[in-house]
């Protein structure tokens, strides 16, 4: 885990919505410490430094949601797409898998992975092109609701799922892959 500086604390604290007292309650050091870091005052140990940002982090994955967290419209397919149009579609978006779903958008049917899509030309050669989605297509990515917590949705895709679904109100609305979950932490450090 990388050691955050002071600047980077104080902007991780200040995007959670957290203030000063708030970060040191629940890190279980003095709000004064906290300031005296942030103005680079004090220069601290590494495992304070460390149990702050773990304070952080804790309490960003109890707070945000599915929701918050999903890619949002989902790109999928239908099951009658052609192996060459999920192939392209794929290739465009730099994507490993696709969610197959029904015209609505909001049955769950398969996922056509790119491991599926290799195999198949490799298999079927020319007729490759003559396939589609449900041909091909794996298990369905299974769904969440809206309101699941990113530390649920992060122990899922921790255990060798690629993505899941999510859904609200019956119908599927995002999805989050790893590196969504990824972006939580990028997003709320500072560009170097």
């Amino acid at each position: 885990m990388p050691i955050p500086s002071p600047e980077e604390l104080r902007l991780l604290r200040i995007r959670a919505g957290l203030t000063q007292a708030e970060l040191a309650e629940r890190a279980g050091v003095s709000q004064s410490l906290i300031a005296r870091i942030e103005s680079g005052k004090v220069n601290p140990r590494v495992s304070t430094l460390v149990r702050i940002y773990q304070a952080l982090e804790e309490f960003m994955e109890e707070e945000l949601t599915a929701c918050e967290v999903m890619s949002s419209p989902v790109v999928y397919v239908l099951p009658s797409a052609s192996l060459l149009e999920v192939a392209r579609l794929m290739w465009e978006k730099g994507f490993s898998q696709l969610p197959v779903l029904d015209e609505e958008g909001s049955e769950n049917l398969g996922t056509v992975f790119d491991g599926d899509v290799l195999r198949a030309f490799i298999r079927e050669n020319a007729r490759a092109s003559m396939l589609t989605a449900a041909d091909v297509m794996s298990d369905p990515l299974p769904i969440v609701s809206c309101s699941t917590k990113v530390r649920s949705v992060a122990r899922m895709l921790g255990r060798g799922l690629p993505a899941v679904l999510v859904e609200d109100e019956m119908k599927i609305v995002g999805i989050i892959t790893k590196s969504d979950i990824a972006k939580l932490l990028l997003h709320s450090k500072p560009q170097q």
